[in-house]
């Protein structure tokens, strides 16, 4: 079914670079404010509220401290402010759309989502649409970069400090969450993915299959069951042709075509919470190309469609 008119969006902009490995990443939100993401949700006939940024350190000021998990400490504080904004958005009733910055931001918004539906006595799923597993630990990370953790971190794994926000860990259940896309795992994080109980659908499963029947598949798990689902979006998704400026690209991802669809079907369910849009590296951009991609996939996500 189509979304119900009007409702309420709040943008919240995390522009953080620390849980990454280059710079950049960190003005990932101005270049989707910037290709007019508020004006085009509100042609869509929602009533959208820009919330501002979460506060953020630079690099520069901070001492990125434990090698094997660098700005543990900073990442922490962030991801608990950005708890406390998605949580008071969800309370208000409205959707929080988070913009990235590096993926270390989903730790504190699907910690706010499962916080929320906990306290109803229910369950979330949880869509991750990436090209890596982000499932290291300090144990396993070949860089010590954090971006490479938040699934990880989301499943109960990692350090406490991280997966403890909120008071709770694990935040979401494995078997109502999917990893879809992935086709770069450090073979560290192997062992993680395969034990974990979470559904994988990797580039070549996807290729095999077709992206439809692959998508219900994903759908019905973290539907079944469940008050609803948080989609984590990562630009490194798409194939580096369509969206250049991200960090770490890795050839052959999806297409225009079928990044739209994805979220299109993800709109028919009317199930998505929360979503979030990560990795945008305009430094690395061609023209804000990839921005200009990350607005028009949200609007699919929101309910745009062709007719």
């Amino acid at each position: 079914m189509p979304r119900s008119y009007p409702e309420t969006i709040h943008l919240i902009g995390v522009p953080v670079d620390l849980g990454a490995g280059r710079r950049g990443v960190d003005m990932g939100p101005t270049a989707l404010r910037i290709a007019g993401l508020r004006e085009r949700l509100g042609r869509l006939g929602y009533t959208v509220v820009d919330a501002g940024d979460v506060a953020v350190p630079i690099p520069e000021s901070a001492d990125p401290g434990n090698p094997k998990a660098h700005y543990l400490d900073e990442l922490a504080a962030i991801d608990r402010a950005v708890f406390d904004t998605v949580r008071k958005v969800l309370d208000r009733g409205a959707i929080p759309l988070v913009l990235g910055g590096d993926h270390s931001i989903a730790i504190g918004s699907i910690a706010a989502v499962s916080a929320w539906a906990r306290d109803k006595d229910e369950d979330v799923g949880l869509l991750w649409f990436d090209a890596h597993a982000d499932m290291n630990t300090p144990d396993t990370t070949p860089s010590g970069n954090i971006h490479g953790m938040p699934l990880a971190v989301s499943l109960g794994f990692g350090d406490p400090s991280l997966t403890r926000i909120g008071g709770f860990a694990p935040k979401i259940r494995s078997e109502k969450t999917v990893l879809f896309g992935a086709r770069d795992i450090d073979p560290g994080e192997r062992e993680l993915v395969r034990d974990s109980g979470m559904r994988v659908f990797t580039m070549r499963e996807i290729d095999q299959k077709g992206i439809v029947p692959v998508l219900e598949e994903a759908l019905a798990i973290v539907t079944e069951g469940t008050l609803g689902f948080y989609v984590s979006w990562d630009m490194d998704f798409v194939d580096p042709n369509y969206a250049p400026g991200v960090g770490t690209p890795v050839k052959g991802g999806v297409n225009y075509r079928e990044g739209h669809l994805a979220l299109e079907m993800i709109s028919d369910t009317d199930g998505m919470i929360a979503m979030d849009c990560v990795e945008t590296n305009p430094i690395l951009d061609d023209r804000n190309r990839t921005g200009r991609l990350g607005v028009e996939l949200i609007l699919s996500a929101f309910g745009k469609t062709i007719l």
